[in-house]
């Protein structure tokens, strides 16, 4: 079968992956995963999207439920601030944009500082809430003849459903927004370099002495390639797979292009 050749002028699509160097990164990159979904899933109308809304709503509440986490939170986001007080007088470094990342960091810090007790504390109260959380995991748990109130809530038009989930949302927001200043700002740390994967493995060497939180790979999806990462303090490792059929996955054994970010 002939092929079609793609316009010489066809940009190629890129992804990116990502990959936590730490346990706290790990928790910090699910919880901002289940924010996206909430974010794309509360705006719509269908009553169904508004059901996964709600499950995603106790998804962020069982990841966060982590007693340290808000704690660790807010000690990040102190040593970024005193990170970035240090280039205070640099005068390669503009004293306006650095009053913005830091009055950023203060909104994020004094926001999640005021939360009483763990993310959704505050939801654990609703009784009703509670009952569907009990039942949602249970496949078909939330029937119209297990859960007549919640069926009924579903009937109501999409503005007051999601008015409800706004509600319910808001006391979880100070942990997105917390999340989202940290880990842009651990973003804006690396600086990403074109590498090659020899015959479809990579592995790099870190510099000993320097704490990396999180690896980026951004890497064209043309060749149907997609990457296994691991790594640890010592070195980081990439080897890339090639789907075959009905979805195994078998070592690719071609040079593989591709951009690594280091982000400390």
């Amino acid at each position: 079968m002939e092929q079609s050749t793609p316009p010489a002028n066809e940009v190629p699509t890129l992804v990116l992956y990502e990959y936590p160097f730490n346990e706290s990164i790990r928790t910090m990159l699910r919880l901002e995963h289940l924010f996206d979904r909430l974010g794309q899933l509360m705006p719509r109308d269908a009553a169904i999207d508004h059901h996964y809304a709600l499950a995603t709503i106790f998804e962020i509440m069982d990841v966060a439920s982590r007693a340290d986490l808000k704690s660790d939170l807010l000690k990040d986001l102190e040593q970024q601030k005193l990170r970035l007080n240090a280039y205070r007088g640099n005068p390669s470094i503009s004293e306006g944009a650095l009053d913005d990342v830091v009055a950023r960091i203060d909104h994020a810090f004094n926001g999640l500082n005021q939360l009483s007790g763990k993310a959704g504390a505050a939801l654990t109260g609703n009784e009703w809430l509670m009952s569907i959380r009990s039942r949602i995991s249970i496949p078909g748990g939330t029937c119209e003849f297990d859960l007549p109130a919640y069926y009924a809530w579903q009937q109501h038009t999409a503005a007051r459903r999601r008015g409800d989930l706004v509600h319910w949302s808001a006391s979880l927001m100070p942990l997105a927004e917390a999340l989202n200043v940290l880990l842009s700002l651990w973003r804006d740390t690396g600086s990403p370099h074109k590498v090659m994967a020899s015959g479809g493995q990579y592995q790099q060497s870190l510099p000993q002495g320097r704490v990396y939180q999180l690896l980026r790979l951004k890497m064209d999806d043309a060749d149907g390639l997609v990457p296994e990462i691991s790594g640890h303090r010592l070195m980081v490792s990439v080897r890339f797979m090639r789907f075959e059929a009905e979805g195994r996955l078998k070592p690719a054994a071609s040079d593989v292009p591709f951009e690594l970010t280091l982000c400390a």
